[in-house]
């Protein structure tokens, strides 16, 4: 085989790299310690669609932070974590307790409904946090033949408005959920950043407190693409991998998922890099608090920052710096920050942001 550094290539680098933004942590490139362990699992033959040795040293790995009952199933994508994950815990008329704000509800064009086959039952919260009382304005019916029934409470550690649930928090709701007959899934997207910004191991807030099914999110925390769910009740679940068959998140050439996840959770470059983008969002929520005229709408737990600002100011800073509108018709805006966001690019964002705002 050729030595891959003399191996021709007609790509061309299309894009600045210079550049950075603060719309999506999904923004970012690859950690370069990624890249290596790609080149690594790259050559010669292995079993295709997850019977490669990579992906079985996968499930040794997910066993050291989540217990020797763990089970990881490699998928391309967190919305397709999230939908195999709630198809396998729930029936054909089961339903899905969720927040209003869920990535679920608004983020995945739909996708838990019409390819899962299920219902979400959403209830507003005032910081993207389900508790036991919230869950019980949706938690009835069971009995009820023309109300689809409540099977699962699924929660995103940490939230879409980036707060934190404590592990005690989490607890709560698993023992409400299963007190009622439903099991618990937890969408961790950005469950790094959550584990970092608590000071915990992962463990503390899942399975150890009840959590039955996780989507365990890479692709934020610095992989190219690739999640999994990790199924930590085995009985919680019912023909996990034919669903992921059917729901078309089954990698022929898995080990370049597996290789990934393995990359990050081996070693510590998972904590590494959320403790990185947490202490860069810290950072860009104290700059901001010195600002008139801009408020934080949240708590700064993880990697995010909520703020309203004139709708002017934003849609001039937005020439300047990729960031998104939250919610635009109350001038509400989300500052993301990533493995790879520097304190140079904070500290620009931030003197840009006094600029626009002295001219408004």
């Amino acid at each position: 085989m050729a030595d891959p550094a003399t191996v021709r290539t007609d790509a061309r680098r299309h894009h600045d790299p210079r550049v950075r933004g603060f719309a999506s942590d999904n923004y970012a490139g690859t950690h370069p310690e990624i890249l290596a362990a790609l080149a690594l699992a790259n050559g010669g033959h292995q079993v295709a669609y997850g019977e490669d040795d990579y992906t079985g040293h996968l499930q040794r790995v997910m066993h050291s932070h989540f217990g020797p009952t763990a089970e990881a199933f490699p998928v391309f994508n967190g919305t397709g974590a999230n939908v195999v994950s709630l198809q396998a815990m729930t029936d054909r008329w089961g339903a899905v307790i969720c927040a209003e704000s869920a990535h679920i509800n608004v983020d995945e064009g739909g996708a838990p409904e019409r390819v899962g086959g299920l219902k979400l039952l959403t209830v507003p919260t005032e910081d993207g946090k389900l508790t036991p009382e919230l869950i019980d304005r949706q938690a009835y019916g069971w009995d009820d033949e023309h109300r689809a029934m409540p099977q699962v409470v699924s929660i995103t550690q940490n939230t879409e408005l980036g707060t934190v649930y404590t592990p005690d928090e989490i607890r709560a709701i698993c023992d409400h959920a299963h007190g009622h007959g439903m099991a618990v899934h937890l969408d961790g997207a950005r469950i790094a950043n959550a584990s970092a910004s608590l000071d915990v191991p992962m463990r503390t807030f899942t399975n150890t407190v009840g959590v039955d099914v996780l989507s365990f999110g890479g692709t934020k925390n610095g992989a190219i693409f690739g999640e999994a769910v990790v199924v930590l009740n085995p009985d919680a679940v019912r023909a996990m991998k034919h669903l992921r068959k059917l729901s078309m998140q089954l990698a022929s050439k898995m080990r370049f998922v597996s290789v990934q996840l393995e990359a990050l959770l081996a070693g510590d470059l998972w904590l590494r890099n959320a403790r990185h983008a947490n202490a860069m969002a810290q950072r860009l929520a104290e700059g901001v608090r010195g600002i008139d005229g801009v408020e934080i709408l949240y708590p700064v737990q993880a990697n995010a920052v909520f703020a309203r600002l004139p709708h002017a100011v934003t849609e001039r800073l937005q020439k300047r710096f990729r960031f998104y509108f939250w919610d635009e018709q109350a001038g509400d805006v989300r500052w993301m920050c990533a493995f790879d966001t520097t304190e140079e690019d904070v500290d620009a964002f931030l003197l840009a942001l006094k600029e626009e705002m002295a001219a408004a």
